[in-house]
């Protein structure tokens, strides 16, 4: 995936864009955030992107805004990140709530969830 490929957002009030905005340019971060994703957990652009701009991209964007704040460059915070993401697994009560089987990484099984969701539209 490339600048020119990456699929914009369709949530610029709140998800990763809305919320990165109070740290870094949200036209710089999401590019980088849908590549880095996407690389790391090997899911299409749209699963991507529906995680982005949900309350979990927020959560997500919370977490490199952290990176931001303890001085790290834009690029490193996302990847700090998304080694943060997936070194978290997915717990016994989040796959209850949500149908993620637990043990995935928390990345990979959250962009995937939305990736099913796409697909049962």
């Amino acid at each position: 995936m490339n600048i020119e490929t990456t699929l914009p957002t369709t949530n610029t009030a709140w998800g990763f864009w809305g919320t990165i905005a109070h740290r870094a340019d949200p036209v710089q971060a999401w590019p980088q955030a849908m590549t880095a994703v996407a690389k790391a957990t090997g899911c299409p652009d749209t699963a991507v992107r529906d995680f982005l701009d949900s309350r979990y991209g927020r959560h997500f964007a919370d977490d490199v805004a952290n990176g931001l704040v303890d001085g790290l460059d834009l690029k490193p915070a996302i990847e700090a990140a998304i080694e943060r993401w997936m070194g978290w697994t997915i717990s016994r009560r989040t796959s209850r709530e949500t149908g993620i089987p637990r043990g995935l990484p928390h990345l990979t099984g959250f962009v995937t969830h939305f990736e099913i969701l796409a697909e049962a539209d």
